[in-house]
């Protein structure tokens, strides 16, 4: 046996004993891959154990996530930090062997994978970054190249990866911009859970992926470290197209009697295949026995230490010939914004207010844009072919294209689900803010994207427009009306609904400053009445929810409401004056920001004694419940809408003043 056989087989017995001591998880694609795996990890991936967050090192991408014993043993065997014992507990309770790879649970784990094609998206996300990162910090002079940008983006997928809608829509745009530092390694094994895959995917991949644009190399022999080993140096040498290397292997490599079916995909072998598996191969040792020398044939840490300290070198160098540039780097790699950031901030916040614009909170996120965008260089943004409805373009705005990475606005097309899920690779890539817009509604397509971000906890900005029945004559296929339940049922999740231009100022400095979770703005296609504030009124935005307007005595109801609706509440408080009815109006921006305030704020702005309460927001309205209470009132939508204009919906659905005032007249008698 080889001496790189064994080596893979390590890999192949830890994976399959960790899966039967849980009784539970994948063994067929480690055991299948270990080769090409063992390969990339020992000749090729630039890596420092030691230090997983090294700016500089490749990034590595298990897009079939349900094969993480294959990345846990390679992490383990490598030197990470991840010892025998989180081996052994392999799926269990608050264990760093998640049955999927989970970001943050342990090191050396780029991105939460487990949905199937997400992960490939994460790819892409990541080489753009790298691409558009180099072209800002790299540097060439009198014949030196400061590289200090220049690692590569290493994938592997699965059959499932490729037959999920997202694989299409991200690699025909990894085409297009010609991310020449990105390969991908198909597992081709012809097993997916429910048999043989020709049954019901029988595409040619080699061809599909030409089309887009990559260098596609089929037929490789995923149990040839020769082959495998070739193909990835010609990968390699490609560098204006990316490259998908074809592996044919066999799912559960080394079992007598589950080699090559689908009983060695998403099950146990079983004790006494288990045993005939350590037979087959020649693995003479016992359940999670590794033997020193192999030890030392995986271990990368001297190796991957000298790496990073010949780029330590060469940094040293270029902070001494560009410090405000070296400087710049490590600022946007630590994640942290400029020192001005606050007080210019604070300053456009008064101006959006003292300029007093009524205008669409669209259009007054676009005027936010135009005024971050020059303090944050990090800023990348990008629309799916909806950039003039968004209004997510700005003056400094530059395409990025293959030819020319210095660009800031990436063209997504009509790929909603890619450029959410490419997105969260240019965060977790690191130097980048990103941001992206679609119509809220079609938010639906790229749902699960969302729910990974705020998984894996990112800093995605999401700009969404045409927030309701506001949207108007295009009908109820382009309204939302459960969506923003959705995004604020999400953990994690900060949703924004602004109802001027002084609120969308707020909710965007939020969004960039908060680094614990994405932010979706939700705002509107039609114009909104400016609303007049105190300084103390424009101090509590931030908080989430504010008293816009009060009442002298102690009131008889309270509005609640968000976006579009304020002003209808403003109105209706206005009616209810006149006739002797006080009323408190609050503006609820953000609902899960106002709920982490401390309980005396909370009260001071909602008190418990005032039980007459209505809430109105033309959106589902179950979510109100939580906030009107039991005696309370939802002025909402539990229907689709429909097709008219914009203002004749509003009064079709009961948005008007007069509406609400006779709920306040009926809920207090």
């Amino acid at each position: 046996m080889s001496s790189r056989r064994r080596l893979a087989n390590a890999i192949r017995a830890l994976s399959m004993d960790a899966v039967q001591k849980a009784n539970s998880g994948h063994p067929g694609a480690p055991m299948g891959m270990a080769d090409v795996a063992e390969v990339l990890w020992n000749d090729i991936l630039k890596y420092n154990p030691a230090n997983p967050d090294w700016s500089n090192r490749d990034r590595f991408v298990l897009s079939n996530g349900h094969g993480s014993m294959l990345l846990y043993s390679l992490l383990h065997l490598t030197g990470y930090d991840l010892g025998i014992e989180e081996i052994k507990r392999f799926r269990q309770l608050h264990s760093k062997t998640p049955g999927h790879p989970e970001y943050g649970y342990a090191p050396g784990i780029e991105t939460t994978t487990g949905p199937l094609g997400q992960g490939f998206a994460n790819g892409v996300g990541m080489a753009i970054a790298e691409k558009m990162l180099a072209e800002q910090f790299n540097r060439a002079e009198q014949g030196v190249e400061y590289s200090i940008v220049d690692h590569y983006t290493y994938v592997f997928l699965g059959d499932g990866c490729l037959m999920e809608g997202i694989s299409h829509e991200v690699a025909s745009l990894a085409g297009v911009l010609g991310l020449g530092k990105l390969i991908c390694i198909y597992d081709d094994n012809g097993i997916s859970i429910d048999g043989e895959v020709k049954g019901w995917f029988r595409d040619d991949t080699v061809k599909r992926f030409e089309a887009y644009g990559w260098q596609a190399i089929g037929s490789v022999d995923g149990h040839d470290p020769a082959a495998i080993s070739v193909a990835v140096k010609s990968a390699l040498e490609e560098t204006g197209k990316p490259t998908l290397i074809c592996c044919r292997t066999q799912i559960g490599f080394g079992s007598p009697t589950k080699a090559g079916t689908a009983s060695a995909h998403g099950s146990p072998l079983g004790e006494a295949e288990v045993l005939a598996t350590r037979e087959s191969l020649g693995w003479e040792y016992g359940p999670f026995e590794i033997p020193d020398d192999i030890y030392e044939g995986w271990d990368h840490r001297s190796s991957g230490d000298r790496t990073e300290q010949e780029w330590n070198d060469q940094f040293t160098r270029y902070q001494q010939r560009f410090p405000e540039l070296a400087a710049e780097y490590e600022r946007r790699l630590r994640g942290e914004l400029p020192e001005n950031w606050g007080e210019n901030m604070a300053d456009y916040i008064q101006s959006a207010q003292s300029q007093g614009e009524s205008i669409a909170s669209r259009k007054a996120s676009q005027n936010s844009i135009e005024a971050i965008s020059p303090l944050l260089p990090e800023l990348v943004g990008g629309s799916a072919d909806l950039a003039g409805s968004n209004l997510t373009m700005w003056s400094g705005s530059q395409a990025l294209t293959a030819e020319d990475a210095s660009g800031n606005y990436i063209y997504f097309g009509v790929r909603e689900f890619g450029m959410t899920a490419i997105m969260n690779g240019i965060a977790l890539h690191g130097g980048f803010i990103p941001y992206c817009g679609t119509f809220l509604m079609f938010m639906e397509y790229a749902r699960n994207a969302v729910r990974m971000s705020a998984l894996m906890k990112l800093r995605s900005i999401y700009v969404y427009t045409h927030d309701s029945i506001g949207q108007g004559e295009d009908g109820p296929t382009h309204q939302p009306v459960e969506q923003i339940t959705n995004l604020r049922s999400t953990p994690n999740m900060s949703v924004w609904r602004p109802c001027d231009g002084t609120e969308t100022s707020v909710a965007w400095k939020f969004a960039v400053q908060r680094s614990e979770g994405p932010t979706a703005l939700i705002l509107s296609r039609q114009s909104l009445q400016h609303q007049h504030r105190t300084t103390e009124q424009l101090a509590d935005i931030e908080r989430g929810a504010y008293i816009l307007q009060d009442c002298d005595a102690t009131p008889a109801a309270i509005l609640l409401a968000t976006g579009s609706e304020v002003d209808l509440a403003v109105a209706a408080a206005r009616l209810l004056k006149d006739k002797g009815v006080p009323v408190r109006v609050v503006s609820l921006p953000c609902v899960d920001v106002f709920a982490s305030q401390p309980e005396d704020y909370r009260q001071r702005v909602l008190p418990a004694a005032v039980r007459n309460r209505v809430a109105i927001e033309a959106a589902q309205g179950d979510y109100w419940h939580k906030w009107v209470g039991l005696d309370g009132r939802v002025v909402g939508i539990n229907s689709f809408g429909e097709s008219a204009p914009g203002g004749e919906l509003f009064r079709e659905f009961g948005f008007t003043a007069a509406h609400i005032v006779a709920q306040v007249e009926d809920l207090i008698g």
